[in-house]
Parts: structure tokens; sequence; C-alpha cells
């Protein structure tokens, strides 16, 4: 017999076939069986992550020596990252909190997409060292003027204060989205905000496919959605709440504003505005780890 004729049927579904084909059985004795067979009900395991780059150890090494050597210094090391988009409203949350018996919250029945529908962006700046995070939710797109602004707020609001004597930072990030290592606009607004900080920024980005080793995911991101699980994000202010309220029992602690600015998509990125990058590619992927001094004029 093959899995698949069988795999997509209750225990009462299979109980009725069986009848039908002259076996009478009840759906327990059906359960028994299987439990007997050694099968249970099981959800899908996402641990097939496709075609691997044959450097990506040797990268994740990388990162982890470049690391280092920013901590020895005193210097910041952060991951960032974009949570997914969020919608805005009396609209049903994922997971469940405590209520008095038989009063849940109420929320509306459709959640359907809707692009007048508002919704929050939040994208995180997670500081390795501290065991800190920093989420600036938006309104607007995820572009890289939007990713830059808030890695420029995390270091005005909390990064300074604890690192007045750096003079790099480095920034460990996926390889694609609105930080990914090919766009143009991520790599200028990053010149113009170490111009504006006064920092050297040396960007490493991991290996495609491996976004969930990103440590902001299971160190900042999932401690969020923990915290608000099924509750309603109603207002642009929860949100910001919710996510500032988030801590965990190793010490844990998250500040979140609400930027109201409008970060428009398909911004060009001339050769011109690129060539003023001080940009210095790493003997090692350069594509994937480089550096972008500060100059003492703006870009």
């Amino acid at each position: 017999m093959s899995p698949l004729r069988w795999t997509c049927k209750s225990t009462r579904e299979l109980a009725r076939l069986l009848t039908a084909q002259g076996h009478p059985v009840s759906h327990m004795t059906v359960a028994q069986l299987l439990h007997d067979l050694h099968y249970s009900l099981q959800g899908n395991a996402k641990t097939k992550e496709g075609k691997q780059h044959p450097d990506r150890d040797a990268q994740f090494r990388y990162i982890q020596r470049q690391g280092k050597s920013f901590l020895v210094r005193g210097w910041p090391v952060i991951s960032v990252d974009t949570k997914k988009k969020e919608l805005v409203g009396n609209y049903g949350n994922s997971g469940q909190e405590w209520q008095p018996a038989g009063q849940p919250v109420e929320v509306d029945v459709h959640d359907f997409p809707d692009p007048d529908t508002p919704k929050a962006v939040p994208r995180g700046v997670y500081d390795e060292q501290h065991n800190e995070g920093w989420v600036t939710v938006g309104c607007s797109h995820d572009t890289s003027s939007f990713a830059v602004e808030s890695i420029r707020r995390w270091w005005r609001e909390m990064g300074h204060p604890l690192y007045r004597r750096a003079e790099g930072v480095l920034v460990c990030a996926d390889s694609g989205g609105s930080n990914g290592y090919r766009l143009r606009l991520w790599k200028v607004e990053l010149q113009r905000w170490a111009n504006e900080s006064g920092l050297d920024v040396t960007v490493c980005h991991y290996p495609p496919g491996t976004s969930k080793w990103n440590k902001i995911e299971h160190r900042l991101f999932s401690q969020i959605t923990m915290n608000w699980r099924g509750r309603p994000l109603e207002s642009y202010q929860v949100v910001v709440n919710l996510i500032g309220a988030t801590t965990t029992e190793t010490g844990l602690q998250v500040r979140a504003d609400f930027d109201k600015g409008f970060y428009p998509t398909k911004v060009k990125v001339t050769e011109s505005e690129l060539a003023m990058v001080d940009l210095h590619p790493h003997n090692f992927h350069g594509e994937w780890n480089y550096s972008i001094n500060h100059k003492t004029t703006s870009v």
C-alpha cells in the first residue's frame, strides 16, 4: 500500500473505508493499530534548507571571528532584521493568553489582506553583548532607508551611551531583504549614518538561505511573538508598548518607538552616488563582508 493513500485520512475515515471493503473496524481500533505501528499525528518539520553555498560554514566562522575582534575592543556587535508585518486593528493574533473562563477577547471575523489596512513594520536591532533590543515600528515600507534609520535610532537612544569610546560597529545581517548585500541604497544609507555617527561600519551578511541563524530571530523576535500572543494589535501604540514590555529570564531588555516617516520604494541610486561610498570589501567574500569608513563630510 502506498503511504500517500492514507496519510490525509482521519481514523474515522479510515474505519469507514475499511468497513466498506469488508473489514469492519471501529475508529478506536484503527487508532490503536496506528499507535502499535509507531504512527503519530505530526506536522511538517522545516529541516531541509535546499541548496547550500559551499562557503556557508566558512562564512559563519568568519562572522564569529569578526564578532570576537569587535567585542575584545569593546565595540558593538549588532544583529539586524525586520520582523514580519502585522495587521493593526482588532484582528485575531495567534496564540493564547489567560482570560476569565468563557470571556475570550473578541476580534473581527475576517482579516483578509487589504492594501488599505494599516500594517506595522517592526525593524529590530539586537545588541549581543548587553542582551538588549531596539525595535522601530514603521507604518510605511521596509526599505534600506528604513533599515538604517532603525540603526540610527538604536545608536542615539541605546548604543552611544553604552559605547562612547567605540570607533566602529559590526552589523550582522541577512543576505536579502531591505539590508541585502546587493542593494546600493543599503550601502549609501550606511555611509550617511557612518558620517553622522563618526563610526566605521563593518557589515557581515549571513549566507543565502540561513536567515534563521540570525541571532535577532531567536533572541529578540521570538520573545516578542510570545509576549503578544493572543492579543489583538489594535493600534501602533499597542504594538510599541507590547514590544517594549518584552523581557526574559535571561535579562533581555527591549525598547521600541514609532516611526511615522514615509519610505518610498524603488529609489534609484546612481553610479556617482555609489562611488561616494567609501567601501572596502574584505578579502574573504567581499560581496558579503565589507567595511564603510566614515567621512568628515556628508555623502
